[in-house]
C-alpha cells in the first residue's frame, strides 16, 4: 500500500492508473500521427516545354491553384494534398515513362494531364496496367472509354458537329464549302473523319470538302492559306474549321492576316484555340474568326465570377487569361474531391463507382454531370475573336448535352454506342 496526496492506494489502483495513462498516450500519439497522416498525392502530368506548352502550362497552374485551395480548407479526408509536377516535354513516348513514374514510383493517388490525343492514348495504356486514375480536360475525337479515364472536355458531338450546324446556319454565314485544317495526328484525322461523313450526309459533296495536314510546330502557312484562299474564290461561301494545336497556331493566324483573309469573307472556327493561344498574336485582323467550345472567359455567371476571382488571386498577372480546358480541368478536380468524400477513400475503384453521377455547377454557367461512360455533359458556345483577345459568344445551346463518345458517323460503331 503506497499514497497519492495522502491517501492510500492499491497496488491494483497503480496498474489500472497506469494502464490509463497509457492509453491517454496513445490516442494522443494517434491524433498526431492521423494529423500528420501520409499526404494524398496528384500528379500533374502537363508539357511545360515544347510545342504544346503553349497550351499545357496554364493546366498544370490551374491544378496546383486547386490543391492550394484545398490544403487551405484543410485538405481532403483531414490529409493533406500534394501536386507531384513532371515535364513530359511535348514527347509522346516520354508522357508514358511519366505517367508511370507518377503511378508506380510516387505513388499518386490521381492524375490531371495530358492535351493531345497522342499523349493521352501513350498514356492509356500505364494507367489501365496499375490501375490509376487519369482526368483529361480537352476536347478529342471521341472513339475511347476506358475505365481508367474520365474525360471532361467535348466529344465531337459537344463541339465539333454544333460547330459545322453553325457555319452552315444562316447566323454562321450558310457555308457549303469547307476547308478542313489540322494537325497532322489522331484528334484532328478522326475529326475531320467524323465531319467528313457529317458533311455528305447534310447534302456537301467531296468537291467541295478540302482536307490538308501540317505537322506540329508547322510554322510556314503561306502556300496552305493560298490554297484555301483559292478554294474559297470559287463561286460558293466557305469557311475554315481548325483543329491546328499547339504553337503552330501563332503563325496560322498570323498567315491569314497576311493574305488579308477576313471573317466576313471566309470565318475560321478552331477546336483548339483559345483566349491563352490568342495571347501571344495580335488579335485585330482576326476580330470575327470562330472557336467553339464549352466555356468561354466572357460568359456571364456567378460560378464563373467565383473561378476568375480565385485564379486571379492565385495567379496575380492580370495578363494571364481563363480558358475552356482550363474550366475542364477545375470541374473534374471539384467533382474528384467529391468523389474522394462519397467513398470516404481515394482508392481508385471506389472513387471511380462514386464519380458516377458527381454533379458540379461549373464556371460554363451549367450543371454539368458525369455519365456512366466517363465523359460530362456539356453546353455548346460559339465565340467570335475580338480585338482585346477575348470571345465574344453568338451562339450556344440551351443546356449541357450528354456526350456521345462513339460517334454515329462512324459506321464500325453502330453497335456500340451509349452515350451518356
Amino acid at each position: 500500500m503506497t499514497s497519492i496526496l495522502g491517501k492510500p492506494v492499491g497496488r491494483r489502483q497503480i496498474l489500472r492508473g497506469a494502464a490509463g495513462a497509457a492509453i491517454g498516450a496513445a490516442a494522443l500519439h494517434g491524433t498526431k500521427a492521423s494529423a500528420q497522416a501520409a499526404p494524398i498525392k496528384v500528379g500533374v502530368l502537363h508539357s511545360l516545354s515544347g510545342t504544346m506548352a503553349i497550351s499545357e502550362t496554364a493546366l498544370r497552374d490551374t491544378v496546383l491553384m486547386m490543391v492550394q485551395k484545398q490544403n487551405a480548407e484543410g485538405g481532403l479526408l483531414g490529409r493533406r494534398i500534394e501536386p507531384v509536377v513532371v515535364d513530359p516535354a511535348s514527347n509522346w513516348p516520354l508522357f508514358a515513362e511519366k505517367a508511370r513514374e507518377l503511378l508506380q514510383v510516387q505513388r499518386c493517388d490521381v492524375v490531371f494531364g495530358c492535351w493531345t490525343s497522342v499523349s493521352r492514348k501513350s498514356v492509356l495504356p500505364v494507367f489501365e496496367e496499375l490501375n490509376g486514375l487519369l482526368f483529361y480536360p480537352v476536347q478529342y475525337e471521341g472513339e475511347e472509354e476506358s475505365r481508367n479515364i474520365f474525360y471532361t472536355g467535348a466529344a465531337p458531338n459537344q463541339q465539333a458537329i454544333p460547330a459545322v450546324d453553325y457555319l452552315m446556319s444562316a447566323d454562321g454565314g450558310s457555308a457549303r464549302r469547307i476547308a478542313l485544317l489540322g494537325t497532322d495526328y489522331v484528334y484532328p484525322r478522326t475529326t475531320n473523319r467524323i465531319l467528313r461523313a457529317y458533311l455528305i450526309s447534310k447534302g456537301i459533296p467531296e468537291a467541295d470538302i478540302l482536307e490538308e495536314y501540317t505537322p506540329f510546330g508547322h510554322s510556314d502557312w503561306q502556300g496552305i492559306v493560298a490554297r484555301v484562299k483559292a478554294f474559297a474564290n470559287q463561286g460558293k461561301k466557305t469557311a475554315i474549321v481548325s483543329t491546328i494545336n499547339g504553337d503552330a497556331n501563332v503563325p496560322f493566324y498570323r498567315e491569314l492576316g497576311n493574305q488579308g483573309i477576313k471573317a466576313e469573307d471566309l470565318p475560321s472556327v478552331a477546336f483548339s484555340v483559345g483566349e491563352e493561344e490568342l495571347a501571344g498574336i495580335d488579335t485585330r485582323p482576326l476580330v470575327g474568326h470562330l472557336a467553339a467550345w464549352n466555356y468561354f472567359m466572357s460568359v456571364q455567371a456567378p460560378a464563373n465570377t467565383e473561378f476568375l476571382n480565385m485564379w486571379r488571386a492565385y495567379i496575380n498577372n492580370p495578363r494571364r487569361v481563363t480558358n475552356d480546358p482550363m474550366e475542364a480541368t477545375y470541374t473534374g478536380f471539384k467533382m474528384w474531391t467529391q468523389a474522394v468524400r462519397a467513398a470516404n477513400t481515394t482508392a481508385v475503384d471506389a472513387v471511380r463507382t462514386a464519380m458516377i453521377g458527381q454533379k458540379v455547377m461549373a464556371p460554363c454557367g451549367y450543371e454539368e454531370t458525369m455519365g456512366a461512360n466517363h465523359h460530362l455533359s456539356k453546353p455548346v458556345m460559339i465565340g467570335e475573336v475580338q480585338a482585346n483577345g477575348q470571345f465574344n459568344i453568338v451562339w450556344r445551346t440551351p443546356g449541357p448535352i450528354p456526350a456521345e463518345n462513339w460517334s454515329p458517323f462512324i459506321p464500325e460503331n453502330a453497335n456500340r454506342r451509349r452515350g451518356g
